[in-house]
């Protein structure tokens, strides 16, 4: 009897400390969330972006964001693309998109989308992309040019996630 009592006591002791795990992993998410949104504030101010219909802070909480200068540089990842991809921030800024294309990536959406992009037109394709380790996966991209107070597009921005699960 004494057994079973001392594991119930070890059972109900254990819940608080899995509860403090999922607390310091959201807090931890919020914090990722709150940096992201710093950055791409920074680059919209200097840019002067007109961006009221991105809902950029809405989308940058589930979603993994990618902004490339007009030479399709990247110039900000969000930091949901390590989980995504397995690359850091860091490790793809200066980069193209291309870094996530791989032997199986579609060229007919590849030209789809440097239409779009050539256009300066939004899209919303799916696409076979790969992870640092050489895994595929399929990636839903929705891609926008970001346009100054003065009309003229400063930047691409994709809002990126696993196809299987959107």
């Amino acid at each position: 009897m004494k057994n079973t009592n001392s594991e119930e006591a070890l059972f109900r002791n254990s819940v608080p400390i899995m509860a403090w795990d999922f607390h310091y992993e959201y807090v931890n998410e919020l914090k990722a969330v709150f940096a992201d949104l710093k950055k791409v504030n920074k680059i919209s101010s200097q840019f002067s972006w007109d961006e009221e219909d991105l809902k950029i802070e809405e989308r940058i909480k589930a979603e993994v964001v990618v902004v490339t200068d007009l030479n399709l540089k990247i110039v900000f990842a969000s930091n949901r693309i390590k989980s995504m991809t397995g690359y850091t921030e860091a490790e793809i800024l200066g980069k193209t998109p291309r870094i996530f294309q791989g032997p199986t990536t579609c060229q007919t959406v590849l030209k789809e989308i440097r239409e779009a992009i050539k256009s300066q037109v939004p899209f919303e394709k799916i696409i076979e992309n790969y992870k640092k380790n050489g895994k595929p996966y399929s990636c839903k991209i929705n891609g926008f040019p970001i346009y100054n107070l003065k009309g003229e597009v400063s930047h691409f921005i994709a809002f990126e996630q696993n196809a299987l699960s959107a």
